[in-house]
């Protein structure tokens, strides 16, 4: 059995592309969350066992992965990409009993809405992946502008799908061979910069399985 400490930024150490560093930053997150919460890392483990046993991911048994997904929905509620998104209306409109003019900027606060204890409950602050045991639909109940880690509507992100496909895929083959806890020495310090990242890395220490 062997320990490792590692660490990972949005500098692109392990991906160039942007669609990469997306993965690479909800990694960040949902290791860091795994790494303190050890009961949902065992669920997952579990589940990704009773899927794949030691064998590769595939893209079936990926879409099989409930658990997975529950967990990574909520790691993207409490860290989405960008905690804020800007619109700018053109033409003026009505919304509820607001008039918008037009050329109005606004900013949409993705992180303030993912945690109003008005939508999710006083523990809104949590990590709690059963939220999302019965869908995102029913987390929100049915308000689906409460939860938009990529977006919502036509100009959602267009690698969302990819993102969290790839996120699910390297989180399985970590599960498969590592357990895994947040390094003593970590610094919780969220910054943004285009997306939010943690500002020292992420120091994990994997044990081999």
């Amino acid at each position: 059995m062997s320990a490792i400490v590692t660490e990972t930024r949005d500098h692109g150490l392990f991906f160039n592309s942007v669609a990469h560093s997306a993965i690479s930053i909800l990694l960040s997150w949902a290791t860091f969350l795994l790494g303190i919460h050890t009961e949902w890392q065992e669920k997952a483990r579990e589940e990704v066992q009773e899927v794949f046993g030691n064998q590769n991911p595939s893209l079936e048994g990926i879409t099989r992965l409930k658990k997975m997904g529950m967990i990574i929905n909520e790691t993207l509620r409490l860290y989405p990409p960008a905690i804020v998104i800007p619109r700018n209306v053109p033409k003026e409109t009505k919304v509820g009993n607001l008039v918008l003019p037009v050329n109005l900027d606004l900013r949409i606060p993705t992180l303030a809405l993912h945690h109003d204890p008005g939508i999710w409950g006083e523990d809104a602050h949590l990590f709690k992946p059963e939220r999302f045991s019965e869908g995102i639909a029913n987390a929100v109940n049915n308000n689906p502008g409460a939860y938009l880690p990529f977006g919502y509507g036509p100009r959602i992100c267009v690698g969302s799908n990819f993102a969290i496909y790839g996120a699910k895929v390297t989180l399985t083959m970590i599960l498969q061979r590592y357990r895994f806890t947040l390094s003593p020495n970590y610094v919780h310090a969220p910054v943004e910069h285009i997306s939010l990242y943690p500002k020292s890395g992420i120091q994990i220490m994997f044990q081999s399985l």
